[in-house]
């Protein structure tokens, strides 16, 4: 393995985002590992040139997150309860995801990639009377405790996702969300992966006309 060569664990591992971001990685000529919770999702995975990783993050106790991401230097949270039960919102969205980042500063995995989305923090704004609230919730409360981690973290909020192909060219941009591809979305994961200037840094973008190693530089 050559010193440019990362070992990645993509928390998430067959959601679209990540599906598109493995490939890309796999590319770049790291080794990923796909953590995915159904062990029927495997050959989805591995088509992408990437290790599946049968785990469920959610149900993983602080010992067992280590174990999962010991021998790792990126960890990239791309995973997401999915809507649902306002308790599993947060048992996966901020829960599981705080224990990764617990564990990867335990087992030196030191580079942290957040997906998050356009607008998320503590002034979210989302009526609590909608389903949209808890995920709201437990995504500030993410992002807040990576903020105040010691991890070399980068927090990604894309806007509005679309099935669109990839233009390879986004906006950042601190005022209107629109929409950006999950493609774009993939590619920024790589971009970001790779540009450690990126570090301590928070990205809210739509799809654009900059291209995206431009953008995040």
């Amino acid at each position: 393995m050559s010193t440019d060569t990362l070992k990645i664990a993509i928390i998430g591992g067959h959601g679209q985002v990540a599906l598109l971001a493995a490939p890309l990685l796999v590319e770049a000529g790291h080794q990923v590992d796909s953590v995915i919770r159904n062990p029927d999702h495997v050959a989805d995975v591995e088509a992408t040139g990437a290790t599946a990783v049968v785990a469920d993050v959610e149900s993983l106790d602080a010992s067992a997150t280590q174990e999962l991401l010991a021998e790792h230097d990126v960890v990239v949270w791309s995973a997401g309860a999915g809507g649902g039960s306002p308790e599993r919102t947060y048992a996966v969205d901020r829960d599981a995801a705080i224990r990764t980042m617990e564990a990867a500063g335990a087992v030196g995995a030191r580079r942290y990639v957040m997906v998050s989305y356009f607008g998320a923090g503590p002034d979210h704004g989302v009526d609590p009377d909608t389903g949209f609230f808890a995920y709201a919730e437990a995504k500030a409360s993410a992002d807040e405790h990576l903020r105040q981690s010691d991890l070399d973290w980068t927090i990604l909020k894309p806007s509005g996702l679309t099935l669109d192909e990839q233009t390879g060219r986004i906006t950042i941009s601190a005022a209107e969300s629109g929409q950006v591809s999950r493609a774009n979305v993939a590619a920024t994961i790589a971009a970001a992966v790779a540009n450690r200037e990126t570090i301590g840094k928070e990205y809210s973008y739509n799809d654009g006309d900059t291209p995206i190693t431009e953008a995040i530089a």
